[in-house]
């Protein structure tokens, strides 16, 4: 079954393009052209990925990235014509997995739509739910299960709410407890080297991991900052698997 692709734009030549480009890609595109043809599209099909446009004429694209966010795990990549380096960490504190400027070459588009679609929520469930046991890493008061990608707390059951890119990096960090990552590594844990990221946006998603898995942010317990090189998992991890 193809991945189905929701073009947020309201550039008709653009929304176009892509849709014929996406199909030669084994791709299905729909098309939303303000935020409420997104939200109705959204609640009506499954999609797999979000190709939202910032300058929308209803609403501003951070802020819908930051309303997907709020309930769900869905990949998203901003677009934008800008290429301020503001706008770059904006998106991704908004909650975007991954950010590019217009005009974009269509097959660095496609190779970052692969990138995230590999490693995304939906897929690693559907594999999960054909394995008989799930591999499961704790830490302080949360339980990772590597198979569903998901982060949850130990005693009450609530999910961290990890995007795919989060998740990625926590699992770098934590299946290598007390080394020390570089910004390049842990960017090669979590996406391969198809895709180019500066080490700010690294910076930012760490940040907001902490946000979400931190009893105190001010103060990290599990990842630590090590000044000049990258970060490191300081806490202990408990390795087990659990029957499904």
């Amino acid at each position: 079954m193809r991945e189905k692709i929701l073009i947020v734009d309201d550039d008709p030549q653009i929304t176009s393009f892509l849709t014929r480009y996406l199909a030669k890609q084994d791709f299905t595109a729909l098309i939303a052209a303000t935020g409420e043809e997104m939200r109705q599209i959204l609640a009506k099909e499954k999609v797999d990925l979000v190709l939202l446009d910032v300058g929308l004429p209803d609403a501003d694209g951070f802020e819908l990235t930051r309303e997907i966010r709020r309930t769900s795990n869905l990949p998203i990549i901003v677009l934008s014509v800008r290429n301020e380096t503001f706008d770059r960490i904006f998106g991704l504190e908004y909650g975007a997995d991954d950010y590019i400027t217009k005009p974009f070459e269509p097959r660095e588009l496609v190779a970052r739509i692969r990138t995230i679609l590999r490693r995304s929520s939906s897929k690693s469930l559907e594999q999960a739910e054909n394995t008989p046991n799930r591999k499961l890493l704790q830490f302080g008061m949360w339980v990772m299960n590597i198979d569903a990608r998901t982060l949850d707390h130990a005693e009450t059951g609530k999910s961290a709410g990890l995007t795919s890119m989060e998740f990625d990096l926590l699992r770098a960090l934590i299946e290598h407890p007390k080394a020390v990552l570089s910004r390049d590594q842990l960017l090669d844990y979590a996406r391969g080297t198809s895709v180019i990221v500066g080490d700010r946006a690294i910076d930012v998603h760490i940040m907001r991991l902490r946000k979400k898995i931190e009893p105190d942010k001010s103060q990290p317990r599990y990842i630590k900052t090590i000044h000049g090189i990258g970060y490191s998992f300081v806490d202990d991890v408990i390795r087990f698997t659990r029957p499904v």
